[in-house]
């Protein structure tokens, strides 16, 4: 089983490398349904890190908690 600490590992890396992702998202608060889209990782923090998209047509920001990752709220597919 992935734990949190690997979770953070594999994202600051991703954002140190090549931060271009694609996320599944499915919030229930708000409700944010993302599928497959692509996203920048835009700054990792110890307990969050930002994403933004473009789905709209404009740039949109998330934050999001480790710990969606690890409940499967949030996936990133280059994981």
């Amino acid at each position: 089983m992935i734990t949190i600490d690997e979770i953070k590992s594999a994202i600051k890396h991703l954002y140190e490398t090549n931060p271009n992702i694609r996320v599944n998202i499915r919030f229930t608060r708000p409700k944010i349904v993302l599928d497959g889209v692509r996203a920048v990782i835009k700054a990792v923090y110890p307990n969050i890190f930002i994403i933004e998209e473009c789905e709209g047509g404009y740039p949109r920001s998330h934050s999001v908690q480790y710990t969606d990752v690890l409940t499967r709220q949030v996936e990133i597919l280059e994981i």
